[in-house]
């Protein structure tokens, strides 16, 4: 697997820069178990190394890759723009084989046996998937990148002898179903690890090292927490071990175990389709694992479209350009198919979307969609339909971008994004693989949202979140090709979301409150003109009608 990630890093680096119930809110998570703070800082001084270190290497790689392999390793996130309007039109029949059919329950049992064979697997070795690789001749095709499948075993470093022990101890309480106790000694394990006894040769170890073993024993964590049915402790380790080791799709894949005990499916869905498609980037050539994922992936799309009583949705085959008549119809056809959700209806303007049912990730492209969106509260249908024509997500109504968010007006704010509009997002992006305006949009979301949670003084439900934020920050140069505009964002954007976290330079204005005011003055800017606009027109036509009106009174005389 460390020939696996490592080759996969190497060669996809080419243009990286670097019943019914309603949705249970973020405020019934309830962590209380925290790592000193000098482990935190450490391993994620060490992972943010790591991160920045493979920007840089695939900035360096980009200036001297040529053109043509670049296109040869490439996936076209377009298809075909010169395809006929017929087969647009043929694409948009009821009857079409692309159109995903209607959703069949899964049974839960099917969805625990996934979690026992993938999540609760047990992983006595550890696996080093940062560790330098030599790169076999032979290669495979990725749809952002190219992935290449290892056939050598390199020398890694030793784990530490203290460490190796307390991880033993820890693995054998965990066997003997002892949980909470394995909890106790697997956060002992980390705490030696943040101090220095993570291998053998500690001066000789890179930080890649440290921040593979370190993910792993986040992980033991997680299905600690998870088996003693504690999501809401578990879900903070799981996304420390993405950011830790954002390349394993089993990381991702006990995120999502994580979210779907919480409830939160939309999410779950998202990390199990991060997780398919990291199995196959590293390498994966086992069919049955994929096929795993894939139906724990429908199933959550699944629960969050039978949960959610606000929307409703509909998945059209994408060809080429969709024009307006064809996203008129489009509409029509939903109103039909949901007459109860029909408010407001808008299509995503700039999101392809994929399903698991007819996503193949070793026959790039996948077959893409359009979505269209139904809500039954007008309003909350036309803030998602202007936040998507953004290029850069921004939640607040505020008019006065250079004063102070008070208490009150953060409130209010949260009763209607975190309540109404972060479910329909997390929604939209359970499908939606990467993005095609901004690679750090759903970054800037979540951190927008952990900014509300912060001046509420919710800390917990906070920090939750900017944990989240930091692990889908990692695994963004994995998911897309990056422009150095967006690996300069990405630095920015870990920087101040680490010091938010640790409490650091609080008086500093964070980047993703600079955007907020850039956008508040964006819309403001447009209103004014749309305002101008109006009144010329309005001035235009009254001067024709006084025109008019003079030129009848002339006739009459």
């Amino acid at each position: 697997l460390q020939q696996l990630c490592s080759a996969a890093l190497e060669n996809q680096a080419t243009q990286i820069h670097a019943s019914k119930e309603p949705n249970v809110p973020a405020n019934k998570l309830n962590d209380t178990t925290e790592e000193p703070q000098e482990v935190k800082e450490h391993l994620q001084d060490v992972a943010v190394g790591n991160i920045m270190e493979r920007i840089k290497m695939a900035e360096k790689k980009e200036k001297q890759s040529n053109g043509a392999d670049r296109a040869r390793c490439k996936w076209k996130s377009e298809t075909n723009e010169k395809l006929d309007e017929k087969k647009e039109a043929a694409m948009l029949e009821p009857g079409n084989q692309l159109i995903p059919a209607p959703l069949s329950h899964i049974p839960l049992k099917s969805l625990l046996d996934i979690e026992t064979k993938l999540v609760y697997i047990d992983e006595e070795e550890i696996s080093f998937e940062f560790a330098e690789a030599a790169v076999p001749a032979g290669h495979r095709s990725a749809h952002r990148g190219c992935a290449t499948a290892a056939t050598s075993t390199p020398s890694v470093p030793r784990v530490d002898k203290q460490l190796r022990v307390a991880l033993q101890d820890a693995s054998a309480r965990y066997r003997q179903k002892n949980y909470a106790v394995a909890a106790a000694q697997f956060a002992t394990a980390l705490e030696l690890c943040s101090k220095g006894a993570a291998t053998g040769k500690p001066f000789d170890s890179s930080p890649e090292d440290i921040s593979s073993i370190a993910s792993f024993i986040e992980t033991k964590l997680v299905t600690c927490y998870l088996k003693l049915g504690k999501p809401d402790l578990a879900l903070n380790h799981s996304h420390r071990s993405i950011f830790l080791n954002p390349a394993y799709f089993r990381n991702h894949l006990r995120q999502a175990a994580v979210f779907r005990c919480l409830e939160r499916y939309s999410e779950a869905a998202r990390s199990a389709m991060i997780a398919d498609y990291m199995y196959w980037l590293t390498g994966g050539t086992e069919q049955h694992i994929s096929k795993l994922i894939k139906l724990y992936w429908q199933a959550m799309i699944e629960e969050a479209i039978t949960r959610e009583e606000s929307f409703s949705v509909m998945y059209t085959p994408f060809v080429t350009k969709v024009k307006v008549d064809k996203t008129d119809k489009m509409k029509e056809t939903f109103a039909k198919k949901h007459p109860d959700y029909v408010e407001h209806i808008y299509t995503d303007p700039h999101g392809l979307h994929i399903l698991p049912q007819t996503t193949e990730w070793s026959s790039p492209p996948p077959q893409q969609y359009l979505l269209t969106l139904g809500f039954r509260n007008k309003h909350i249908g036309k803030i998602l339909e202007k936040l998507s024509s953004r290029k850069l997500p921004i939640f607040s109504d505020r008019k006065a971008p250079f004063s102070p968010i008070t208490k009150e007006e953060a409130r209010r704010h949260w009763e209607t994004v975190g309540k109404k509009i972060v479910p329909v997002m997390d929604f939209i992006r359970s499908t939606k693989l990467t993005d095609n305006f901004c690679a750090c949009s759903y970054v800037i979301e979540k951190l927008h949202y952990a900014s509300i949670l912060g001046r509420l003084q919710r800390v917990t439900e906070q920090s939750q979140v900017i944990n989240q934020a930091m692990a889908e920050l990692a695994s963004i140069p994995y998911l897309q090709d990056i422009s150095q505009q967006d690996a300069e964002l990405l630095q920015s954007l870990m920087a101040d979301a680490m010091d938010t976290l640790e409490g650091r330079r609080s008086d500093k204005e964070r980047v993703w409150n600079k955007i907020e005011k850039i956008g508040i003055i964006e819309d403001f800017l447009y209103q004014v003109e749309d305002s101008y606009l109006k009144n010329k027109r309005l001035r235009a036509a009254r001067r024709e009608k006084t025109k008019m009106k003079r030129l009848q009174n002339t006739q009459q005389h």
